[in-house]
This record gives structure tokens, sequence and C-alpha cells, in this order.
């Protein structure tokens, strides 16, 4: 008999003006932020590349992948690694630029409600805003996000 998931470990991860929650099984690590190599040509979320595991990693700013301001690297940001959905990015990887370090959460039903009060622009990599407890977090699309990576990386590769 199978028993039956009510519980999802997630990670909470701050951006400038929100927190995105990210399955953490869609993680693969969270590191220390370093300058990565620029992308020629790349739109400015696009930040560039920075190694991992012997290759290289594209890495983006969420904020500006959703059309916002791209806020500036601090000595509190750091790099998550994300396991790719799907198949187009090279190495099977891709990252977001966090303005803090994440914050492991466990999520069920009970805790979690839908909010409707933002709206997204169609294209942006955001699928819903959820109610958990005293927090708002944006649920990412990064099936989206990696659509948008693969199809930069073709251009600008």
């Amino acid at each position: 008999m199978t028993e039956r998931v009510t519980e999802i470990y997630s990670l909470l991860v701050p951006l400038v003006d929100a927190r995105l929650i990210i399955p953490r099984g869609c993680v693969a690590e969270v590191i220390g932020f370093q300058a990565p190599s620029e992308m020629t040509g790349a739109p400015p979320w696009y930040i560039g590349t920075v190694p991992w595991n012997g290759k290289a990693v594209p890495l983006v700013s969420f904020e500006g992948a959703c059309g916002q301001m791209i806020p500036p690297a601090s000595g509190r940001s750091r790099i998550v690694i994300l396991h790719c959905l799907g198949t187009r990015i090279e190495g099977g990887n891709f990252a977001i630029v966090s303005q803090g370090f994440p914050q492991l959460v466990r999520v069920s039903s009970d805790v979690l409600r839908p909010d409707n009060s933002r709206v997204f622009e169609e294209r942006a990599p955001v699928i819903c805003q959820v109610r958990m407890v005293n927090e708002t977090p944006l649920v990412p699309d990064l099936e989206r996000l990696e659509e948008m990576i693969a199809d930069e990386t073709t251009i600008t590769g």
C-alpha cells in the first residue's frame, strides 16, 4: 500500500520584494554568489554563466525575467542551482540569484491557499502567488524560465 504524501519540502527563495517557493526536489544546490561570465548579446536578465560541477550553468535574475529592475548582488546574495525539467539546456541545470539564504519549509494543503491579489504578465515565468501562513510567495514557472534561457542561449550562443 502506498502512503499518500501530504507535505512537500520546499525552499523559500528571497528576492528583492518577494519570495519564490520552489519544491526541494527541483533544487540541486545553493552556493555562494560568484561573479558570472557574461553572455554577449543576451538580455539583461540573463546574467551569464557560473561554474558548477565542472560545467557552465546559465544564471538569471528572476526579477529581471519578470520585467523588473535587476538588483545588484550583495554579500547576502546566493545562487540557487535548479534541475531542468526539460532537455533544452545543455548540462541539465540553470540558476537564479537569491537575495539571501533560502529557507527550508514544509508545505501542506493546511497552510497553503491561493492568493489572487496580483496579476502577472502572460509571458512572465510565474504560475501564481499563494498565501502560506504570513507569507505570499510566488510559484515560479520553471518550465517557462527554462524555455526563456534556452531561447536566448540558442540566439547568443
